[in-house]
């Protein structure tokens, strides 16, 4: 479990080939805390480190994930966010994050908003009833707040700092971002669904 709240970004020296999956090697400071075994959320998703050296690691990325997230589209030389899970004796900021994959979107739109970002992303339907103004939402593995909500879209404010230690800084209108929905507003739909069928 993760909190979305980004530790550090890393670069990728190997990225993915295929639809097929394959092996991908992240250079991050990271690596020298990380052992073999140990999940990280890469641009949202869980990942498990393969090779670890004090400059990174490595991690196989599933036929899956290349289906279901944006890890089709990482390359080498790209810059991705990182995060270790969160401990048992830490405090949470953030929120739930699993480093599971709900659906991709795209940016729809990039602009500066006073000091801060505007940033508006598209809606998959499948996502929607998930989704609440002011509620928790994680774009690229990143914790975010719902500052406006459409049916097919929603808008999030992106404060200096996490512009800064973030990609959110290197995306452009039209890239893919990876979205998680809250998991505790899943659950609670879940139990309504299956509370209308029983």
């Amino acid at each position: 479990m993760f909190t979305g709240l980004i530790e550090s970004t890393g670069r990728l020296t190997t990225g993915v080939a295929g639809p097929d999956g394959g092996r991908i090697e992240i250079q991050t400071d990271l690596g020298a805390e990380l052992a073999i075994g140990d999940s990280i959320a890469v641009n949202g998703v869980c990942l498990t480190a393969v090779e670890v050296t004090a400059s990174g690691f490595a991690a196989d990325v599933s036929p899956q994930t290349i289906r279901v997230t944006t890890a089709g589209d990482w390359h080498t030389g790209a810059r991705v966010n990182l995060e270790r899970p969160l401990r048992a004796d830490a405090r949470l900021g953030g929120h739930f994050v699993l480093g599971h994959v709900d659906g991709v979107a795209r940016l729809l739109e990039s602009r500066p908003d006073g000091e801060s970002y505007w940033l508006e992303c598209s809606l998959p339907a499948s996502l929607a009833k998930y989704v609440i103004p002011k509620g928790s939402i994680a774009v690229d593995g990143i914790s975010l707040t719902v500052a406006e909500l459409r049916p097919d879209r929603f808008a999030v404010q992106i404060v200096p700092h996490t512009w800064a230690e973030t990609t959110l800084s290197d995306r452009v209108v039209g890239d893919a971002v990876n979205l998680e929905a809250d998991v505790l507003g899943k659950h609670v739909a879940r139990l309504v669904e299956l509370g209308r069928t029983v």
